[in-house]
Protein backbone atom coordinates (compact mmCIF):
# COMPACT_ATOMS: atom_id res chain seq x y z
CA UNK A 1 0.00 0.00 0.00
CA UNK A 2 2.93 2.16 0.55
CA UNK A 3 4.39 1.62 -2.35
CA UNK A 4 1.34 1.99 -4.40
CA UNK A 5 1.33 5.53 -2.49
CA UNK A 6 4.78 6.86 -3.15
CA UNK A 7 4.22 6.14 -6.76
CA UNK A 8 1.37 8.73 -6.99
CA UNK A 9 3.19 11.01 -5.06
CA UNK A 10 3.62 14.29 -7.37
CA UNK A 11 7.46 15.25 -8.87
CA UNK A 12 8.58 18.37 -9.63
CA UNK A 13 7.69 18.30 -13.42
CA UNK A 14 4.34 17.08 -13.11
CA UNK A 15 3.49 20.03 -10.44
CA UNK A 16 5.48 22.79 -12.50
CA UNK A 17 3.29 21.72 -14.86
CA UNK A 18 -0.20 22.03 -12.46
CA UNK A 19 1.13 25.47 -11.64
CA UNK A 20 1.41 26.59 -15.32
CA UNK A 21 -1.68 25.40 -15.77
CA UNK A 22 -3.84 26.56 -12.80
CA UNK A 23 -1.92 30.60 -13.54
CA UNK A 24 -0.65 31.06 -16.86
CA UNK A 25 -3.36 32.01 -19.05
CA UNK A 26 -2.20 32.22 -23.14
CA UNK A 27 -5.10 34.24 -23.85
CA UNK A 28 -3.35 37.50 -21.27
CA UNK A 29 -0.71 38.14 -23.85
CA UNK A 30 -2.72 38.85 -26.70
CA UNK A 31 -5.33 40.51 -24.70
CA UNK A 32 -2.47 42.69 -23.13
CA UNK A 33 -1.23 43.48 -26.68
CA UNK A 34 -4.77 44.42 -27.67
CA UNK A 35 -5.36 47.00 -25.01
CA UNK A 36 -2.05 47.88 -24.71
CA UNK A 37 0.84 47.37 -26.62
CA UNK A 38 3.96 47.01 -26.11
CA UNK A 39 3.54 49.31 -22.83
CA UNK A 40 1.50 46.47 -21.59
CA UNK A 41 4.99 44.73 -21.04
CA UNK A 42 6.09 47.35 -18.46
CA UNK A 43 2.80 46.80 -16.53
CA UNK A 44 3.15 42.88 -16.16
CA UNK A 45 6.78 43.34 -15.10
CA UNK A 46 5.67 45.15 -12.17
CA UNK A 47 2.83 43.43 -11.72
CA UNK A 48 5.77 40.01 -11.19
CA UNK A 49 7.93 42.23 -9.03
CA UNK A 50 5.29 44.27 -6.90
CA UNK A 51 3.06 40.93 -6.29
CA UNK A 52 3.74 37.57 -8.23
CA UNK A 53 7.23 36.89 -7.54
CA UNK A 54 7.12 38.44 -3.20
CA UNK A 55 3.14 36.32 -3.24
CA UNK A 56 5.43 33.14 -4.63
CA UNK A 57 8.10 33.55 -2.18
CA UNK A 58 5.75 33.72 1.04
CA UNK A 59 3.81 30.45 -0.77
CA UNK A 60 7.02 28.81 -1.21
CA UNK A 61 8.05 29.15 2.86
CA UNK A 62 4.59 27.94 3.44
CA UNK A 63 4.38 24.73 1.70
CA UNK A 64 7.97 23.28 2.89
CA UNK A 65 7.01 24.67 6.45
CA UNK A 66 3.62 22.74 6.13
CA UNK A 67 4.69 19.96 4.07
CA UNK A 68 2.70 17.17 5.49
CA UNK A 69 -0.59 19.38 6.35
CA UNK A 70 -3.44 18.31 3.94
CA UNK A 71 -5.79 21.44 4.16
CA UNK A 72 -3.41 23.82 2.13
CA UNK A 73 -4.08 27.17 2.56
CA UNK A 74 -6.58 26.92 5.53
CA UNK A 75 -3.64 24.85 7.56
CA UNK A 76 -0.97 27.58 6.77
CA UNK A 77 -3.65 30.48 7.51
CA UNK A 78 -4.81 28.82 10.64
CA UNK A 79 -1.58 27.95 12.11
CA UNK A 80 -0.01 30.93 11.77
CA UNK A 81 -3.06 33.21 12.83
CA UNK A 82 -6.26 32.17 13.77
CA UNK A 83 -8.44 29.57 12.61
CA UNK A 84 -11.66 31.63 12.27
CA UNK A 85 -10.02 34.32 10.09
CA UNK A 86 -8.66 31.52 8.02
CA UNK A 87 -12.01 29.96 7.27
CA UNK A 88 -13.36 33.42 6.51
CA UNK A 89 -10.29 33.36 3.89
CA UNK A 90 -10.92 30.48 2.72
CA UNK A 91 -14.75 29.88 2.49
CA UNK A 92 -14.59 33.17 0.29
CA UNK A 93 -11.80 32.00 -2.21
CA UNK A 94 -13.80 28.66 -2.46
CA UNK A 95 -17.41 30.11 -3.08
CA UNK A 96 -15.27 32.19 -5.92
CA UNK A 97 -13.74 28.96 -7.82
CA UNK A 98 -17.61 27.45 -7.32
CA UNK A 99 -18.78 30.29 -10.11
CA UNK A 100 -15.53 30.03 -12.03
CA UNK A 101 -16.46 25.92 -12.72
CA UNK A 102 -19.71 27.17 -13.88
CA UNK A 103 -18.30 29.50 -15.74
CA UNK A 104 -15.95 27.57 -17.72
CA UNK A 105 -18.21 24.61 -17.71
CA UNK A 106 -20.48 26.55 -20.44
CA UNK A 107 -17.87 28.73 -22.28
CA UNK A 108 -14.81 25.93 -22.56
CA UNK A 109 -17.24 24.70 -25.31
CA UNK A 110 -16.27 27.93 -27.28
CA UNK A 111 -12.32 27.02 -27.75
CA UNK A 112 -13.67 23.58 -29.12
CA UNK A 113 -16.00 25.60 -31.60
CA UNK A 114 -13.10 27.12 -32.91
CA UNK A 115 -11.31 24.07 -33.20
CA UNK A 116 -14.11 22.54 -35.55
CA UNK A 117 -15.27 25.81 -37.50
CA UNK A 118 -12.39 27.73 -37.28
CA UNK A 119 -14.79 30.74 -35.18
CA UNK A 120 -16.99 31.03 -32.60
CA UNK A 121 -20.14 29.07 -33.57
CA UNK A 122 -22.03 28.09 -30.23
CA UNK A 123 -24.69 30.76 -30.53
CA UNK A 124 -26.19 28.49 -33.45
CA UNK A 125 -25.80 25.25 -31.68
CA UNK A 126 -28.91 23.47 -30.65
CA UNK A 127 -29.69 19.92 -29.20
CA UNK A 128 -33.07 18.24 -28.72
CA UNK A 129 -34.82 21.58 -30.26
CA UNK A 130 -33.18 23.65 -27.09
CA UNK A 131 -31.47 27.41 -27.68
CA UNK A 132 -27.93 27.53 -27.59
CA UNK A 133 -27.42 28.96 -24.12
CA UNK A 134 -29.52 25.78 -23.10
CA UNK A 135 -27.20 23.27 -25.47
CA UNK A 136 -24.07 24.84 -24.16
CA UNK A 137 -25.39 24.11 -20.06
CA UNK A 138 -26.53 20.63 -20.69
CA UNK A 139 -22.81 20.02 -22.08
CA UNK A 140 -21.55 21.93 -19.41
CA UNK A 141 -22.87 20.04 -17.06
CA UNK A 142 -21.89 16.32 -19.29
CA UNK A 143 -18.20 18.05 -18.35
CA UNK A 144 -18.96 18.70 -14.68
CA UNK A 145 -20.00 14.83 -14.14
CA UNK A 146 -16.96 13.68 -16.59
CA UNK A 147 -14.44 15.32 -15.13
CA UNK A 148 -15.83 14.88 -11.21
CA UNK A 149 -15.65 10.91 -12.32
CA UNK A 150 -12.01 11.09 -13.44
CA UNK A 151 -10.91 13.49 -10.77
CA UNK A 152 -12.29 10.84 -8.24
CA UNK A 153 -10.18 8.50 -9.45
CA UNK A 154 -7.05 9.74 -7.52
CA UNK A 155 -4.62 12.46 -7.86
CA UNK A 156 -2.68 9.90 -10.87
CA UNK A 157 -5.62 10.78 -12.85
CA UNK A 158 -5.86 14.57 -12.28
CA UNK A 159 -1.68 14.35 -13.12
CA UNK A 160 -2.50 13.06 -16.62
CA UNK A 161 -4.70 15.77 -17.12
CA UNK A 162 -3.08 18.83 -16.14
CA UNK A 163 -0.08 17.71 -17.93
CA UNK A 164 -1.75 17.60 -20.94
CA UNK A 165 -3.14 21.03 -19.98
CA UNK A 166 -0.17 22.14 -18.91
CA UNK A 167 2.08 20.86 -22.15
CA UNK A 168 -0.92 22.16 -24.78
CA UNK A 169 -0.22 25.45 -22.83
CA UNK A 170 3.73 25.78 -22.93
CA UNK A 171 3.34 24.22 -26.49
CA UNK A 172 1.58 27.32 -27.71
CA UNK A 173 3.74 29.86 -26.48
CA UNK A 174 6.91 28.04 -28.40
CA UNK A 175 4.76 27.98 -31.71
CA UNK A 176 4.09 31.56 -31.26
CA UNK A 177 7.85 32.66 -30.23
CA UNK A 178 9.03 30.91 -33.15
CA UNK A 179 6.42 31.81 -35.91
CA UNK A 180 7.17 35.15 -34.68
CA UNK A 181 10.99 34.90 -34.96
CA UNK A 182 10.84 33.68 -38.29
CA UNK A 183 8.20 35.98 -39.62
CA UNK A 184 11.14 38.67 -37.71
CA UNK A 185 13.57 37.28 -39.78
CA UNK A 186 11.66 36.83 -43.23
CA UNK A 187 10.49 40.06 -42.91
CA UNK A 188 13.53 41.97 -41.34
CA UNK A 189 11.54 44.21 -39.00
CA UNK A 190 8.94 44.17 -36.37
CA UNK A 191 5.02 44.69 -37.65
CA UNK A 192 4.28 47.20 -34.67
CA UNK A 193 7.40 49.84 -34.99
CA UNK A 194 9.31 49.72 -32.11
CA UNK A 195 10.26 52.82 -30.23
CA UNK A 196 10.48 54.07 -26.66
CA UNK A 197 7.12 55.87 -26.40
CA UNK A 198 5.47 52.67 -27.58
CA UNK A 199 6.97 51.35 -24.32
CA UNK A 200 4.93 53.85 -22.60
CA UNK A 201 1.70 54.83 -24.30
CA UNK A 202 -0.86 52.29 -25.48
CA UNK A 203 -1.69 52.75 -29.40
CA UNK A 204 -5.37 51.53 -28.14
CA UNK A 205 -7.91 54.99 -28.33
CA UNK A 206 -9.64 53.42 -25.53
CA UNK A 207 -6.30 53.25 -23.04
CA UNK A 208 -5.35 56.78 -23.13
CA UNK A 209 -6.42 57.96 -19.83
CA UNK A 210 -4.63 57.16 -16.20
CA UNK A 211 -7.68 55.32 -14.97
CA UNK A 212 -8.15 53.08 -17.89
CA UNK A 213 -3.96 52.44 -17.68
CA UNK A 214 -5.04 51.94 -14.15
CA UNK A 215 -7.57 49.34 -14.95
CA UNK A 216 -5.00 47.65 -16.56
CA UNK A 217 -2.41 47.21 -14.02
CA UNK A 218 -5.51 45.66 -12.46
CA UNK A 219 -5.88 43.16 -15.10
CA UNK A 220 -2.03 42.31 -15.21
CA UNK A 221 -1.80 41.53 -11.27
CA UNK A 222 -5.12 38.77 -11.47
CA UNK A 223 -3.33 37.55 -14.82
CA UNK A 224 -0.98 36.12 -12.40
CA UNK A 225 -3.43 34.72 -10.10
CA UNK A 226 -4.39 31.04 -8.86
CA UNK A 227 -0.74 29.71 -7.57
CA UNK A 228 -2.74 29.21 -3.96
CA UNK A 229 -4.85 26.75 -5.68
CA UNK A 230 -2.06 24.12 -5.55
CA UNK A 231 -1.33 24.61 -2.16
CA UNK A 232 -3.19 21.43 -1.39
CA UNK A 233 -1.19 19.49 -3.13
CA UNK A 234 1.90 20.13 -0.88
CA UNK A 235 1.06 16.28 1.13
CA UNK A 236 0.57 15.07 -2.40
CA UNK A 237 4.38 15.68 -3.48
CA UNK A 238 7.32 13.82 -3.10
CA UNK A 239 9.80 15.40 -1.07
CA UNK A 240 7.62 18.42 -0.77
CA UNK A 241 10.08 20.68 1.53
CA UNK A 242 12.13 20.49 -1.33
CA UNK A 243 10.42 20.25 -4.42
CA UNK A 244 7.60 22.38 -3.94
CA UNK A 245 9.32 25.66 -3.09
CA UNK A 246 11.37 24.61 -5.87
CA UNK A 247 8.06 23.93 -8.27
CA UNK A 248 6.87 27.34 -6.73
CA UNK A 249 9.92 29.20 -7.60
CA UNK A 250 10.41 27.78 -11.14
CA UNK A 251 7.18 28.46 -12.16
CA UNK A 252 7.16 32.25 -10.83
CA UNK A 253 10.02 32.56 -13.44
CA UNK A 254 8.72 30.92 -16.37
CA UNK A 255 5.16 32.21 -15.94
CA UNK A 256 6.56 36.08 -16.00
CA UNK A 257 9.08 36.11 -18.23
CA UNK A 258 6.60 33.89 -20.80
CA UNK A 259 4.17 37.12 -20.26
CA UNK A 260 6.42 39.84 -21.47
CA UNK A 261 8.83 37.65 -23.92
CA UNK A 262 5.58 36.46 -25.89
CA UNK A 263 4.11 40.03 -25.66
CA UNK A 264 7.12 41.57 -27.19
CA UNK A 265 6.56 39.33 -29.80
CA UNK A 266 3.41 39.74 -30.95
CA UNK A 267 4.63 42.87 -32.65
CA UNK A 268 6.94 40.56 -34.87
CA UNK A 269 3.66 39.75 -36.83
CA UNK A 270 0.43 41.98 -35.43
CA UNK A 271 0.70 45.87 -36.89
CA UNK A 272 -2.04 47.07 -34.09
CA UNK A 273 -4.19 49.06 -36.18
CA UNK A 274 -4.00 46.68 -39.54
CA UNK A 275 -4.23 42.54 -37.48
CA UNK A 276 -7.33 43.77 -35.21
CA UNK A 277 -9.48 45.48 -38.43
CA UNK A 278 -8.98 42.97 -41.02
CA UNK A 279 -9.92 39.74 -38.30
CA UNK A 280 -12.41 41.10 -36.81
CA UNK A 281 -13.96 43.39 -39.02
CA UNK A 282 -13.21 46.29 -35.83
CA UNK A 283 -15.09 43.63 -33.55
CA UNK A 284 -12.52 42.77 -31.03
CA UNK A 285 -14.02 41.80 -27.79
CA UNK A 286 -11.92 39.59 -24.27
CA UNK A 287 -13.14 36.52 -25.52
CA UNK A 288 -11.93 36.66 -29.27
CA UNK A 289 -8.95 38.49 -29.53
CA UNK A 290 -6.97 35.40 -29.24
CA UNK A 291 -8.38 33.89 -32.19
CA UNK A 292 -8.05 36.97 -34.14
CA UNK A 293 -3.91 37.36 -32.95
CA UNK A 294 -3.20 33.77 -33.99
CA UNK A 295 -5.37 33.76 -37.14
CA UNK A 296 -3.49 36.91 -38.49
CA UNK A 297 0.03 35.56 -37.31
CA UNK A 298 -1.14 32.41 -39.40
CA UNK A 299 -2.09 35.43 -42.46
CA UNK A 300 1.39 37.08 -42.02
CA UNK A 301 3.01 33.52 -41.81
CA UNK A 302 1.87 32.63 -45.20
CA UNK A 303 2.51 35.87 -46.47
CA UNK A 304 6.54 35.86 -45.27
CA UNK A 305 6.84 32.74 -47.06
CA UNK A 306 5.34 34.24 -50.69
CA UNK A 307 1.78 32.76 -50.30
CA UNK A 308 -1.03 34.27 -52.50
CA UNK A 309 -3.65 36.17 -49.92
CA UNK A 310 -5.86 33.84 -50.07
CA UNK A 311 -4.11 30.91 -49.33
CA UNK A 312 -2.05 32.99 -46.28
CA UNK A 313 -5.81 33.26 -45.13
CA UNK A 314 -6.12 29.92 -45.13
CA UNK A 315 -3.24 29.55 -42.62
CA UNK A 316 -4.33 31.72 -40.61
CA UNK A 317 -8.09 29.94 -40.05
CA UNK A 318 -5.36 26.85 -39.12
CA UNK A 319 -3.49 28.39 -36.80
CA UNK A 320 -7.14 30.17 -34.90
CA UNK A 321 -8.14 26.13 -35.00
CA UNK A 322 -4.80 25.12 -32.88
CA UNK A 323 -5.16 27.91 -30.41
CA UNK A 324 -8.58 26.66 -29.90
CA UNK A 325 -7.13 23.10 -29.17
CA UNK A 326 -4.52 24.66 -26.50
CA UNK A 327 -6.87 26.46 -24.73
CA UNK A 328 -9.68 23.66 -25.20
CA UNK A 329 -6.89 21.19 -22.97
CA UNK A 330 -5.68 24.28 -20.66
CA UNK A 331 -8.70 25.05 -19.45
CA UNK A 332 -9.90 21.42 -19.16
CA UNK A 333 -6.64 20.41 -17.55
CA UNK A 334 -6.63 23.91 -14.98
CA UNK A 335 -10.50 22.17 -14.18
CA UNK A 336 -9.14 18.78 -13.50
CA UNK A 337 -6.84 20.49 -10.65
CA UNK A 338 -9.66 23.42 -9.64
CA UNK A 339 -12.36 20.30 -9.35
CA UNK A 340 -10.43 18.99 -6.58
CA UNK A 341 -7.38 21.09 -5.18
CA UNK A 342 -9.64 23.99 -3.34
CA UNK A 343 -12.32 21.57 -2.20
CA UNK A 344 -9.55 19.48 -0.61
CA UNK A 345 -8.44 22.08 1.17
CA UNK A 346 -11.35 23.22 2.49
CA UNK A 347 -12.58 19.63 3.46
CA UNK A 348 -9.54 18.26 4.97
CA UNK A 349 -8.20 21.58 6.49
CA UNK A 350 -11.35 22.64 7.71
CA UNK A 351 -12.59 21.18 11.43
CA UNK A 352 -14.38 18.16 10.55
CA UNK A 353 -17.56 18.82 12.72
CA UNK A 354 -17.85 21.72 10.13
CA UNK A 355 -19.20 19.42 7.64
CA UNK A 356 -21.67 16.47 6.91
CA UNK A 357 -19.42 13.24 8.36
CA UNK A 358 -19.60 11.72 4.83
CA UNK A 359 -17.66 14.63 3.46
CA UNK A 360 -14.28 13.84 5.08
CA UNK A 361 -14.47 10.33 4.23
CA UNK A 362 -11.86 9.69 1.61
CA UNK A 363 -12.54 6.63 -1.34
CA UNK A 364 -9.38 4.13 -2.20
CA UNK A 365 -7.79 6.64 -4.61
CA UNK A 366 -7.65 9.20 -1.53
CA UNK A 367 -10.25 11.74 -2.53
CA UNK A 368 -13.07 13.30 -0.73
CA UNK A 369 -15.48 11.39 -3.66
CA UNK A 370 -18.83 12.22 -1.05
CA UNK A 371 -18.08 16.12 -0.96
CA UNK A 372 -16.64 15.73 -4.67
CA UNK A 373 -19.94 14.34 -5.42
CA UNK A 374 -22.00 17.52 -3.96
CA UNK A 375 -19.82 20.12 -5.55
CA UNK A 376 -21.12 18.85 -8.93
CA UNK A 377 -24.55 18.66 -7.98
CA UNK A 378 -24.32 22.36 -6.52
CA UNK A 379 -21.90 23.20 -9.71
CA UNK A 380 -24.50 21.61 -11.80
CA UNK A 381 -27.46 23.05 -10.02
CA UNK A 382 -26.38 26.67 -10.85
CA UNK A 383 -25.73 25.87 -14.62
CA UNK A 384 -29.18 24.27 -14.54
CA UNK A 385 -31.08 27.31 -12.99
CA UNK A 386 -28.91 29.97 -15.05
CA UNK A 387 -29.45 28.64 -18.49
CA UNK A 388 -33.14 27.43 -18.20
CA UNK A 389 -34.58 29.98 -15.76
CA UNK A 390 -34.28 32.69 -18.25
CA UNK A 391 -33.40 36.69 -17.92
CA UNK A 392 -33.83 36.69 -14.52
CA UNK A 393 -31.83 33.45 -13.64
CA UNK A 394 -29.07 35.51 -15.81
CA UNK A 395 -29.33 38.37 -14.52
CA UNK A 396 -28.63 36.91 -10.93
CA UNK A 397 -25.74 34.68 -12.26
CA UNK A 398 -23.90 38.55 -13.33
CA UNK A 399 -24.89 39.52 -9.92
CA UNK A 400 -22.91 36.09 -8.50
CA UNK A 401 -20.29 36.84 -10.73
CA UNK A 402 -19.67 40.37 -9.43
CA UNK A 403 -20.04 39.04 -6.16
CA UNK A 404 -17.31 37.20 -6.58
CA UNK A 405 -14.78 39.10 -8.70
CA UNK A 406 -13.57 40.62 -5.53
CA UNK A 407 -13.90 37.52 -3.37
CA UNK A 408 -10.95 35.17 -5.53
CA UNK A 409 -8.62 37.87 -4.36
CA UNK A 410 -8.99 39.20 -1.55
CA UNK A 411 -7.71 36.25 0.15
CA UNK A 412 -4.50 36.82 -1.43
CA UNK A 413 -4.57 39.64 1.42
CA UNK A 414 -5.57 37.36 4.14
CA UNK A 415 -2.36 34.87 3.15
CA UNK A 416 -0.23 37.30 2.86
CA UNK A 417 -0.84 39.23 6.62
CA UNK A 418 -1.20 35.72 8.12
CA UNK A 419 2.90 35.30 6.62
CA UNK A 420 4.06 38.00 9.45
CA UNK A 421 2.49 35.71 11.89
CA UNK A 422 4.37 32.52 10.63
CA UNK A 423 7.77 34.70 10.43
CA UNK A 424 7.45 34.91 13.91
CA UNK A 425 6.16 31.86 15.13
CA UNK A 426 9.35 30.48 16.04
CA UNK A 427 7.91 26.72 16.87
CA UNK A 428 7.10 26.07 13.46
CA UNK A 429 9.52 24.55 11.65
CA UNK A 430 10.84 26.21 8.17
CA UNK A 431 13.08 24.23 6.19
CA UNK A 432 13.33 26.60 3.48
CA UNK A 433 13.74 30.28 3.95
CA UNK A 434 13.58 33.42 1.51
CA UNK A 435 12.82 36.33 3.61
CA UNK A 436 15.65 35.32 5.94
CA UNK A 437 15.66 38.67 8.01
CA UNK A 438 12.04 40.05 9.66
CA UNK A 439 12.66 43.12 7.75
CA UNK A 440 12.57 41.20 4.12
CA UNK A 441 9.14 39.62 5.20
CA UNK A 442 7.81 42.78 6.41
CA UNK A 443 8.47 44.64 3.32
CA UNK A 444 7.07 41.53 1.42
CA UNK A 445 4.04 41.42 2.59
CA UNK A 446 3.48 45.35 2.79
CA UNK A 447 3.86 45.36 -0.83
CA UNK A 448 1.95 42.48 -1.71
CA UNK A 449 -1.30 44.04 0.59
CA UNK A 450 -0.88 47.55 -1.11
CA UNK A 451 -1.06 46.12 -4.46
CA UNK A 452 -3.83 43.73 -4.23
CA UNK A 453 -5.41 46.21 -1.68
CA UNK A 454 -5.23 48.44 -4.59
CA UNK A 455 -6.81 46.35 -7.04
CA UNK A 456 -9.38 44.79 -5.56
CA UNK A 457 -10.67 49.00 -4.63
CA UNK A 458 -10.22 49.68 -7.98
CA UNK A 459 -12.31 46.51 -9.20
CA UNK A 460 -15.13 47.72 -6.77
CA UNK A 461 -14.82 51.47 -7.74
CA UNK A 462 -14.49 51.39 -11.57
CA UNK A 463 -17.79 49.77 -12.73
CA UNK A 464 -19.69 53.06 -10.37
CA UNK A 465 -16.80 55.36 -12.32
CA UNK A 466 -18.56 54.51 -15.27
CA UNK A 467 -22.31 54.06 -14.22
CA UNK A 468 -22.94 50.61 -13.19
CA UNK A 469 -23.28 51.57 -9.11
CA UNK A 470 -25.28 48.17 -9.10
CA UNK A 471 -22.10 46.03 -9.85
CA UNK A 472 -20.09 48.35 -7.34
CA UNK A 473 -22.43 47.65 -4.37
CA UNK A 474 -22.34 43.74 -5.46
CA UNK A 475 -18.46 43.57 -5.29
CA UNK A 476 -18.64 44.66 -1.45
CA UNK A 477 -21.84 42.60 -1.20
CA UNK A 478 -20.21 39.50 -1.88
CA UNK A 479 -17.06 39.21 0.44
CA UNK A 480 -19.54 40.78 3.06
CA UNK A 481 -22.08 37.95 2.83
CA UNK A 482 -19.88 35.03 2.08
CA UNK A 483 -17.79 36.52 5.34
CA UNK A 484 -20.98 36.54 7.51
CA UNK A 485 -21.79 32.71 6.16
CA UNK A 486 -18.06 31.93 6.92
CA UNK A 487 -18.01 33.48 10.63
CA UNK A 488 -21.78 32.06 11.57
CA UNK A 489 -20.79 28.40 10.47
CA UNK A 490 -17.60 28.76 12.22
CA UNK A 491 -18.80 30.77 15.48
CA UNK A 492 -21.60 27.79 15.73
CA UNK A 493 -19.05 24.97 15.26
CA UNK A 494 -16.99 26.76 18.29
CA UNK A 495 -20.62 26.95 20.54
CA UNK A 496 -21.28 23.24 19.87
CA UNK A 497 -17.60 22.09 20.20
CA UNK A 498 -16.31 24.45 22.71
CA UNK A 499 -13.37 25.41 20.60
CA UNK A 500 -12.04 29.12 20.51
CA UNK A 501 -11.06 30.17 16.77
Amino acid sequence: MGEQHSKQKLTLIPLVLMIFTSVYGFANIPRAFWLMGYSSIIFYVLAAILFFIPYAFMLSEFGAAFKDSKGGIYSWMAESYKPRFAFIGMFMWYISYVIWMVNVGTSIWVPLSNIIFGEDKTQTWSLFGLNSVQTLAILGILFVIVVTWIASHGIEKIKKFTSVGGAATALINLVVLACGVVILVKNGHMAEPLSFQAFLHSPNPGYQNPLSVLSFLVFAIFAYGGLEVVGGLVDETEKPEKTFPKAVLLSAIIIAVGYSLLIFIMGAFTNWDFAFQKFANGEVTMANVAYVALNNMGYQMGLAFGAADHTAMIVGQWFARYVGISMFLALGGAYFTIIFSPLKQLIEGTPKELWPAKWSQVNKHGMPVHAMKWQAIIVIAIIAVVSFGGSTASKFFDILVAMTNVSMTLPYMFIAFTFLGFKKKTEIKKPFELYKKPWQAKLAVVVVLLVVGFANAFTIIEPAIHGDIAKTLFSIAGPLIFGIIAFVMFTRYEKKYGKQG
